[in-house]
């Protein structure tokens, strides 16, 4: 079959042998593919994350001299089963999955990893356990979105944005999109998307954002603070205390440390936006923690595969609350494929363009710096080499 093989951050279209599914697994025909900001990072910066996941328990990761089939977005059709699979689906279904495969024991990232070939190739892998039919009237072109859509659910989730809230988006490449895209589905009615990027505003105000800036010319924290009414000044915060205070003790037979409590738990007391990282280079966590009001949550979304460092003290003094998030479980990729499926959310804004497996090479390079783009899909089946 052919495929696209990064080895030393190069990209080749190679031929190398089809793959035969094992125990538990099943052989997909690839449909679409998805190129994700991390495949970006990982080409360049694969290492230092492997030792990363090496430290946490997982040495399979890729590594800049191995040959790696990279993709871990994608949609196929069911051609074959290995061994001790249940045959849930007739060849020719259309199926989405979650990119791990286990070869034997051990489990493996898909397209991500030398054990486990991704999606940029004519034919990929999957467990038969970690599959899902695709609902009819879904696309694969926008079932292929199923993996990072679940990537911004579980995000968003994890952000406990009500939605009173503010939410400020940092970056709105794909991942910061998917976010904007997940806020909105999920009721939250004030949402500032943030990007230096022309285009990627225009893509931000499409897909739902009610705020977009340019950081260079408007802070997006300072709309949060006009949004919000929250505080970015210390002696706002100290003024605060004494005006509450003042009133509380002047309630008549009332124990004013309970009104006080009761105010913290209905949302009376200062706090500020949900602010949602989404760029993933050094630099962004501390710029963030040092203009994002006081007692922010910062979701760390964006991937940084390279040492970075902040100031904790700053983050200590304001309060803020810091959430690192890593992927999804199943139950979120198998719920954003239904909310796919039944027009709650929408993903077509977020599609830009369509290559084939010759022109994954340019694309990368394009996306390096391309303002227009967002998801960019491989068709294995189309002869475009350019985008």
């Amino acid at each position: 079959m052919r495929a696209v093989v990064c080895r030393n951050g190069e990209l080749t279209v190679e031929e190398i042998p089809t793959p035969e599914p094992g125990a538990g697994q099943v052989l997909l025909r690839v449909l679409r593919a998805g190129i994700c900001g991390s495949d970006l990072h990982a080409r360049v910066h694969c290492d230092a994350t492997a030792q990363v996941s090496a430290e946490v328990g997982y040495d399979a990761f890729m590594r800049s001299g191995q040959s790696v089939v990279m993709g871990h977005e994608f949609a196929g059709e069911v051609v074959s089963y290995g061994p001790g699979c249940r045959k849930r689906w007739a060849p020719g279904t259309p199926v989405v999955s979650v990119p791990m495969i286990r070869h034997g024991s051990e489990a493996h990232l898909t397209g991500l990893s030398e054990s486990a070939a991704g999606g940029y190739a004519q034919f990929v892998l999957v467990s038969e356990d970690m599959t899902f039919e695709i609902p009819e009237g879904l696309s694969a072109e926008h079932a292929a979105l199923t993996e990072p859509m679940a990537v911004a659910y579980h995000a968003v989730r994890r952000g406990e944005v009500g939605r009173r809230d503010v939410a400020v988006v940092i970056g709105c490449g794909p991942i910061g999109l998917a976010v904007i895209t997940m806020l909105k589905a999920d009721g939250v009615r004030t949402v500032i998307a943030s990007d230096p990027s022309p285009g990627r505003r225009v893509l931000a105000h499409r897909v739902g954002a009610d705020i977009v800036v340019d950081p260079t010319v408007t802070s997006p924290f300072e709309r949060s603070a006009e949004a919000g009414k929250y505080i970015t000044r210390a002696q706002d915060l100290l003024g605060a205390a004494f005006d509450a205070m003042r009133t509380l003790r002047r309630i008549p037979l009332a124990p004013w440390s309970s009104l006080f409590r009761m105010a913290d738990r209905l949302g009376a007391t200062p706090k500020g936006p949900v602010v949602f990282e989404c760029v993933g280079t050094p630099g962004m966590i501390e710029h963030i923690v040092t203009e994002a009001p006081f007692r922010s949550r910062v979701v760390v979304v964006g991937v940084c595969m390279e040492p970075d460092t902040f100031r904790p003290a700053m983050a200590l003094n304001k309060e803020h609350e810091l959430r690192f998030v890593f992927a999804y479980d199943p139950a979120e990729f198998y719920d954003t494929l239904h909310m796919m499926a039944s027009g709650k959310v929408d993903v077509a804004p977020l599609i830009t363009a369509t290559v084939g497996l010759d022109g994954v090479g340019a694309a990368f390079d394009a996306l390096g710096g391309a303002e227009h783009h967002a998801k960019v899909l491989i068709d294995p089946m189309s002869e475009v080499a350019a985008l």
